[in-house]
């Protein structure tokens, strides 16, 4: 088993940790290189949660015409936006929503994008799952989990060299008229839904974090180790 660093960072801006995954992503980029000349050395892998303040996030692909909402409408909400790196298109994150960063060296795991995609995918629909909603799944041609015709989850990655950055949002308990102000993920006839929309209840944030973390043990040949920031 491959040990991974876990840290649950809270409720933490965007840019913030944008800027951390960054410094992550290239540490293991030269602890990769220094490795060439080094058996000792082993590069980090490192996953993180953290729940956002409210914004939106447009991946390099993404069109800016899928934001809906006027520079002065995202300031009257206190929302931010961001031209991020990741793939994929638009999508908000914000309170009640489990955002999860792994960053790994794909070359201690398998170097297989596709796989990597489709096994976070499971993580997310066993979590699901163990919470009642048996009927997560993928759809053809569209990264993500969705319930029904409604996505619960988007993902939206970047790799350099073989290592991981950005991740998953995973819709708990989270605000979802925000998305009304967006077309989400670039998907015209597609809506959005959350565990509280379909449970019809408040669902604890930590019993969630518990099950992804297990589920990312079970699916993917990894071990979480609690890691301190």
């Amino acid at each position: 088993m491959v040990p991974v660093l876990f840290s649950d960072l809270g409720r933490k801006p965007y840019q913030e940790i944008w800027e951390f995954q960054e410094a992550c992503l290239q540490k293991i980029v030269a602890q990769k290189i220094a490795a060439r000349t080094d058996p000792d050395i082993h590069p980090d892998l490192f996953l993180f949660f953290v729940e956002h303040e409210p914004v939106f996030t447009l991946g390099k692909s993404g069109n800016e015409t899928n934001l809906l909402a006027s520079q002065q409408e995202l300031l009257e909400k206190g929302i931010d936006y961001f031209k991020i790196n990741r793939g994929g298109d638009i999508t908000f994150h914000g309170p009640g929503q489990i955002v999860g960063y792994p960053i790994w060296d794909l070359d201690q795991i398998y170097t297989d994008i596709h796989r990597y995609l489709r096994e976070i995918e499971q993580v997310v629909i066993q979590t699901i799952a163990d919470f009642g909603i048996k009927n997560g799944s993928r759809k053809d041609g569209l990264t993500g989990v969705w319930v029904g015709e409604e996505k619960i989850c988007a993902i939206g990655v970047r790799t350099s060299r073989w290592v991981t950055m950005h991740g998953f949002a995973l819709n708990v308990n989270t605000d979802l008229e925000n998305f009304n102000l967006i077309v989400p993920c670039g998907i015209q006839d597609k809506t959005v839904t959350s565990m509280k929309k379909i449970l019809g209840s408040h669902i604890e944030m930590d019993q969630v974090k518990s099950s992804l973390k297990r589920n990312f043990e079970k699916i993917f040949p990894i071990k979480l180790k609690d890691y301190e920031v």
